[in-house]
């Protein structure tokens, strides 16, 4: 079975998480930071031939109210490029309050605001990974 990398895309930085082999568990890998878009597709192609990934799932910033966001639309279109680029399955998942969240797991392990920068879009990622995963395992189990 192969991995699957998970990516918080955001304006600035792309957090990035990967599963372990069994798509249990996501653990934080690294962060991307933008500079123009071959340069971070060619950051990702690299992660996805190390980690030997086979899927790819974004965080997908759609409001409370399920309606598209800007940044929603933002990753909609980098799904679409990733999805040209590495012919990979692509999976949009719904990152609502990812965000929030990873600042509570920093809050809970003592990690202060000046910490976090390099860090939050990593847990981000992480946690949208692992949200998917569950998700993937709990549709297997109940569909057998």
């Amino acid at each position: 079975m192969s991995r699957v990398l998970g990516l918080d895309h955001g304006q600035r930085r792309i957090g990035v998480a990967v599963s372990d082999e069994l798509g249990l568990t996501a653990q934080p890998l690294l962060t991307i930071l933008h500079t123009n878009h071959s340069n971070d597709l060619r950051s990702i192609g690299r992660l996805l031939r190390r980690y030997n990934c086979g899927e790819i799932v974004i965080g997908w910033p759609i409001h409370l109210s399920g309606d598209r966001s800007p940044r929603a639309v933002a990753a909609e279109k980098f799904a679409d490029n990733l999805r040209a680029e590495f012919q990979l399955p692509v999976h949009l998942w719904d990152e609502r309050m990812s965000t929030a969240e990873a600042h509570r797991h920093l809050d809970a392990v003592g990690r202060g605001a000046r910490d976090r920068k390099d860090v939050i879009d990593q847990i981000a990622a992480t946690l949208i990974l692992q949200s998917w995963l569950d998700a993937r395992r709990h549709r297997a189990e109940h569909s057998s």
